[in-house]
């Protein structure tokens, strides 16, 4: 049986353009997980669980309402509420895994296809350092194979000491395929202040297609995650403001984004 879940492997870049210059690049991978196959996945993988301890799994506490067992649900009712309806939803989820039972995911993103085939929206789950997570639902129009989607929102939750709420999302994404570019730049009402990417190549999801991973990206979320506190570390140093956490009205919430690409409350 060929799976429509994959690894992607390769590399995060950001470049901030002010008020310091300041670049990263590092490699790693993730995993795009069909939610129709993650129970297979589960049963037939050695090196992979869902919601439970393994070398590499995902967990329903990390994503949408952190509920065990209803991620899919919270994915349905987040289409419904941006007025999607129908059946037989197609949801790839392109998300980190846990690795030895820890994770940080800043950004999942969750491809959600109608049952003919068509992709109908994009879910950009995004979280912080202060176990907040802010989701936005933006419904795709148009698209077709091989389409470069370009979506934007209004910023609705604190993310970086180093970056002020007033700002603006642009995503430009290509869906997976063979390969897969989820590209942000973040900006203010002065224009860009920073891009933030990700791309990868397709490769078979499998106990050895993990093994490997294992090898070539050791205890990688533990390197996630301790490259953004050197990185703010080298940011503080080069004198950038640093803006306040707020805390977020809710732990968990979601913006539906219509099309002209403002939020909707």
């Amino acid at each position: 049986m060929t799976l429509r879940s994959a690894i992607y492997a390769g590399h995060v870049l950001h470049v901030r353009s002010r008020p310091k210059k300041h670049s990263l690049r590092y490699s790693v991978f993730s995993l795009l997980i069909d939610l129709d196959e993650i129970e297979e996945l589960n049963e037939r993988m050695r090196l992979f669980g869902y919601n439970k301890g393994a070398l590499y799994s995902v967990h329903d506490a990390d994503h949408g309402n952190g509920r065990k067992g209803d991620l899919r649900n919270w994915v349905h009712d987040r289409l419904s509420a941006a007025g999607l309806e129908g059946d037989g939803w197609k949801i790839r989820m392109l998300c980190y895994p846990r690795i030895f039972g820890y994770v940080f995911n800043p950004l999942t993103v969750y491809f959600c296809y109608r049952a003919e085939g068509g992709l109908a929206a994009v879910l950009y789950e995004v979280c912080n350092t202060f176990n907040e997570r802010h989701t936005y639902v933006i419904p795709v129009e148009g698209e077709t194979a091989g389409e470069i989607l370009r979506h934007r929102c209004a910023k609705e939750m604190y993310v970086s000491p180093f970056m002020p709420m007033n700002c603006e999302y642009n995503f430009r994404i290509s869906p997976p395929d063979e390969n897969v570019a989820i590209n942000i730049g973040e900006s203010d009402p002065d224009g860009p202040l920073l891009f933030a990417s990700f791309s990868g190549a397709r490769r078979p999801l499998s106990d050895t297609g993990l093994l490997i991973m294992l090898l070539k990206y050791p205890l990688m979320t533990l390197k996630v995650m301790g490259g953004i506190h050197w990185e703010a570390l080298k940011l503080w140093w080069k004198g950038v403001p640093v803006y306040r956490h707020k805390p977020a009205a809710s732990k968990i919430a979601s913006t539906i984004v219509v099309q002209n690409g403002m939020n909707k409350s």
